[in-house]
């Protein structure tokens, strides 16, 4: 019998094709499924294709007796819940690898757009506001010489390490683990505490998954270490800073600006970053670019296709 797979949102859907030639493909006809629609479709589906930001509910699960599988489009996985589908023995897989170096060139893009001002020179002079022109004026900050604080340092984190080095800047992390010395000279990266790397930093980069222990890692507390001309970059998630506390930081110049990517309520995003002229914004677009959006596709269905062939799938996360 024919093998059926539902991919939750509209991604490119080519590689599936060509990878799962012998499957039924159920896919939306407008960007995405509804919830009810999905209750509904699942039923007798073996493997559901899951996006990152877009919340799998067990409710969902539930009704598709058939699943083994729930093969996730995006690295991290928190839009599932993980205990229910172990408690029910489906299979979990993440699509890492594509996403890591379109995820570091954003977060070295808005290095450099919040520290040269980019984001706030391009708005004024796109709203013809009037900008005084002269030598000594609209100054900004080199990142040349600078202290990169790496907090997370996996795939993404390193890849942004060798960007990093590349730019002039010398660079410390703190991971859970400290990663063997080999590769620490390997991204001319030196490990420090976690409080070491806040207080000598001059820009702070969060590179790390969601889970328990990293959910508003960055508060008050910990932005209050930092160098007020100090700079942050979140390209993780959004809920691993406290936004109110970082608001507040931005608002009173305990630090000199941020980059974000990722907002704790996405798609809301709080008129507050909105306004503030130190905030580069982008729409949670790390991995948004033509050529990884079709490499996350073929990696997603190369975890089915191995998976439903007998073997292991290479993105396997339970």
């Amino acid at each position: 019998m024919m093998k059926k797979v539902l991919i939750m949102l509209a991604v490119p859907r080519q590689e599936f094709e060509e990878i799962l030639p012998d499957w039924e493909i159920v896919y939306p006809a407008n960007e995405a499924f509804t919830h009810d629609e999905l209750v509904t479709k699942v039923a007798n589906v073996d493997a559901i294709v899951t996006v990152y930001g877009n919340k799998l509910t067990n409710e969902v699960i539930d009704a598709a007796p058939k699943l083994k599988m729930i093969a996730n489009f995006g690295a991290g996985y928190d839009n599932i819940d993980m205990a229910h589908a172990n408690a029910k023995g489906i299979v979990v897989t993440n699509s890492p690898d594509p996403v890591t170096e379109p995820t570091a060139e954003l977060a070295m893009g808005l290095m450099i757009a919040v520290a040269r001002r980019l984001g706030e020179m391009n708005n004024i002079l796109k709203n013809k506001q009037d900008l005084k022109w002269g030598v000594m004026r609209n100054l900004s900050t080199t990142l040349v010489g600078k202290q990169l604080g790496i907090v997370g340092m996996g795939a993404i984190g390193k890849a942004l390490a060798r960007r990093a080095v590349a730019s002039g800047m010398s660079v410390v992390y703190h991971n859970r683990k400290r990663i063997d010395e080999s590769i620490e000279k390997e991204f001319n990266a030196t490990y420090l505490p976690f409080e070491e790397l806040l207080k000598t930093s001059d820009v702070v980069s969060l590179n790390m998954p969601l889970t328990a222990e990293t959910k508003k890692m960055i508060g008050a507390k910990e932005l209050a270490l930092m160098k007020s001309s100090a700079y942050l970059i979140n390209t993780a998630r959004g809920p691993v800073v406290d936004e109110d506390a970082l608001i507040e930081a931005l608002k009173t110049d305990k630090i000199a600006g941020a980059g974000l990517d990722v907002f704790e309520n996405e798609p809301l995003i709080p008129d507050a970053f909105r306004d503030l002229p130190n905030v580069v914004l982008m729409p949670h677009l790390g991995t948004a670019t033509h050529e990884t959006r079709g490499e996350m596709s073929k990696l997603v269905a190369y975890n089915i296709w191995t998976y439903f062939s007998g073997g292991v799938p290479p993105n396997r996360v339970n």
